[in-house]
């Protein structure tokens, strides 16, 4: 199943972001807390690499918190200061903490001169990870459009959140080549690519296979599933029969199986769940309760 999505606003999207990097002060990423890996833009490294920049593990809520604290620990030792967060019930406080621990050494070069600096701020990241919603909690209103698909912001959106603080909403960025194609398709997991783009049938398999591999015991429960070593077919028909998703005859209903597996998984009602762990140089880190051989390869890599 080769994915390969990039709208052609993304390329617009680039160019304005390029464009408005010498306003910002600071940078703050969002990705998908239960997709650490997967859900960053490489090429953003390249685009922010001579900026202040946080990265912030939007919707923590839905991911394993040992995972989440492992991932912290990853990207601290990096050099990259993360945080966990929710955008949607998030506190605001919380996140502009964050986002002022960043732009401190700015403000205070501002004060030494005698001025009160108005910090600004870009928020980025590849699309359906949040930015609106975050953007929309900061500013303690819906002034930002949102949605639960990809591709709702279009153009950058300057948003005054403070007396001293603007924030620039920006559309999601993803790279042209999808070359790693297993995290294109954890992309896909989280809505950041068009469902109508992709084989929804093979994409559940996956997503259901990856579940299976880190919390066998939610997802059998979730979908009735009696044998956890089903793969393929085999278990897209046993979570149909498991929750009925069935249509006139006993005959699977595949497509109706599909959505609800996808939106269930989006919307964290088989618990938390993280699919991705960070390697270190000799040592692999685990979830808890985890398979190990879901445990084996570098960002959860098969």
């Amino acid at each position: 199943m080769d994915i390969n999505w990039y709208p052609g606003h993304m390329a617009k999207a680039k160019r304005l972001l390029a464009d408005q990097l010498g306003r910002v002060d600071v940078v703050v990423e969002l990705c998908d807390a239960r997709l650490p890996y997967s859900s960053r833009n490489p090429d953003l490294d390249k685009l922010l690499s001579n900026k202040k920049r946080v990265l912030l593990l939007n919707k923590a809520d839905l991911a394993d918190p040992a995972a989440t604290s492992a991932w912290l620990n990853y990207f601290r030792s990096q050099g990259i200061d993360a945080a966990p967060y929710n955008a949607a019930s998030g506190k605001a406080k919380d996140a502009l903490a964050v986002i002022e621990r960043a732009a401190k050494e700015t403000v205070e070069r501002a004060a030494a001169k005698g001025v009160r600096k108005t910090v600004k701020a870009m928020v980025v990241g590849v699309p359906n990870v949040g930015k609106s919603t975050f953007t929309n909690r900061l500013h303690g209103g819906a002034v930002a459009k949102t949605g639960d698909r990809p591709g709702v912001t279009r153009s950058n959106q300057w948003v005054r959140i403070t007396p001293y603080l603007d924030l620039l909403d920006t559309p999601g960025l993803l790279w042209p080549r999808l070359d790693d194609q297993l995290a294109a398709r954890r992309l896909c997991y989280i809505g950041t690519v068009k469902d109508d783009v992709v084989d929804l049938a093979m994409l559940t398999i996956h997503l259901l296979q990856d579940m299976l591999a880190v919390k066998p015991d939610q997802v059998m429960e979730r979908y009735r599933i009696k044998d956890a070593s089903l793969r393929g077919e085999e278990l897209l028909e046993a979570v149909c029969r498991g929750r009925g998703f069935l249509m006139k005859g006993g005959v699977c209903d595949y497509d109706r199986c599909c959505y609800v597996v996808l939106d269930e998984f989006r919307a964290g009602k088989l618990g938390r769940i993280t699919l991705e762990m960070p390697q270190k140089p000799k040592a692999r880190l685990t979830i808890p309760g985890a398979r190990a051989d879901a445990q084996e390869a570098p960002h959860g890599e098969d």
